[in-house]
């Protein structure tokens, strides 16, 4: 048997007629055509339906045991599109399932759409590819028109106009800068470097990732999480902390006569750094914590968070002012000192492990949403 398939990669056809997919038989396949037709004319998606009603026929002429179908996939990722194409693929497979070989002729409107094939091919032979082209006179008002259509996508004018008129700007910019005893090359620099993150900013198809995270962050403020302003107070303790770090490394440097190897500036910068960045981390938990039980998700293990930075702060600044001179800023420990700091880090953090592990076995706690 003989599966005429229209392919619809972007989904034009559920979406702009909301025609449930996958449709079979030539009638279905009609009207389906002619619904798109009505909703958006100028859709080349139009034209493959119609031509695979156009191949049926033709081949029905010929007494071929044949039948038509339209599968169509989503307007998302390529990988995505296929994956919802061949499982339509697979429900039209089933319907006509007439205990015969089935080979397919597929019919789409450009590569796009082909880049489906290997999907297809995996479940049936394809006997043939016919790419569908409209034919259009070739005057300079259909030139016009057709460079008219285009540049109204606003994904094309956002991927030529922008860097079309940057370019175009780039001699205009150089003489104001002229005229204020700027150097060309600067301004040349910068055009340069706004080109380039754009062009990466839409190679790596960064939008969408851009979007989400405004969204999320839109969403946090409205929802009034509280983790929101404990990370960002997190982040200023962080940034003071690596003030007090560069200091700490100047102050040992100062006693040391400017000699300090690399493992000891590492270590005083973390001996001045640990602390504010212990306090960080307590406050970033305590937000991520109260905000977990306000959702009604709460968990007494997730109070083990702030002792086991605590624990973890107490270690690495006991062991880094073993290391380090006294100097101004800087707690210099003995051995005993250091056992006694080591041994506070593990009780630390094993009696919170305990002590709350008992706790949610004992106590009730929030149900996960």
């Amino acid at each position: 048997m003989l599966l005429v398939l229209c392919v619809d990669l972007d989904d034009d056809l559920g979406r702009k007629t909301g025609i449930p997919t996958p449709v079979i038989g030539d009638d279905d396949v009609t009207e389906a055509a002619v619904a798109l037709a009505t909703a958006d004319p100028e859709d080349s998606d139009v034209n493959v339906l119609f031509q695979g009603v156009t191949v049926h026929d033709e081949l029905a002429a010929e007494g071929e045991a044949v039948e038509v179908a339209a599968v169509t996939g989503v307007d998302g990722p390529d990988v995505k599109a296929n994956r919802a194409v061949g499982a339509e693929v697979d429900r039209v497979l089933a319907e006509l399932s007439t205990g015969e070989d089935v080979s397919a002729i597929v019919i789409t409107d450009g590569a796009q759409d082909e880049s489906v094939l290997p999907v297809i091919r995996s479940r049936m032979r394809i006997d043939g590819v016919r790419r569908v082209v409209v034919r259009q006179a070739q005057d300079l008002e259909s030139l016009y028109y057709t460079i008219k259509q285009v540049l109204a996508d606003p994904e094309t004018r956002g991927t030529i106009l922008v860097p079309l008129g940057i370019l175009l700007l780039i001699y205009p910019l150089v003489v104001v800068a002229n005229l204020f005893d700027v150097e060309g090359a600067a301004v040349l620099g910068l055009i340069s470097g706004g080109v380039g993150l754009y062009s990466l900013f839409r190679g790596l198809g960064l939008e969408e990732t851009v979007d989400g995270a405004a969204d999320s962050v839109r969403n946090v403020l409205y929802a009034g999480r509280v983790t929101l302003v404990t990370y960002i107070v997190a982040l200023a303790l962080v940034l003071v902390g690596g003030v007090q770090g560069a200091e700490t490394v100047e102050a040992v440097r100062g006693v040391t006569d400017g000699s300090l190897p690399p493992s000891a500036t590492v270590t005083a910068f973390v001996h001045g750094f640990v602390q504010w960045l212990a306090v960080a981390g307590v406050t970033s938990s305590l937000g991520q914590i109260t905000d977990e039980y306000l959702a009604g998700r709460f968990r007494w293990r997730y109070l083990n968070a702030p002792f086991y930075v605590v624990a973890i702060a107490v270690v690495l600044y006991a062991v880094s002012g073993f290391f380090l001179p006294a100097a101004p800023g800087v707690t210099a420990l003995a051995l005993a000192d250091l056992a006694m700091a080591l041994a506070a880090g593990t009780l630390l953090g094993v009696l919170s492990t305990l002590t709350f592990a008992i706790a949610e076995s004992q106590l009730p706690s929030g149900e996960p949403t």
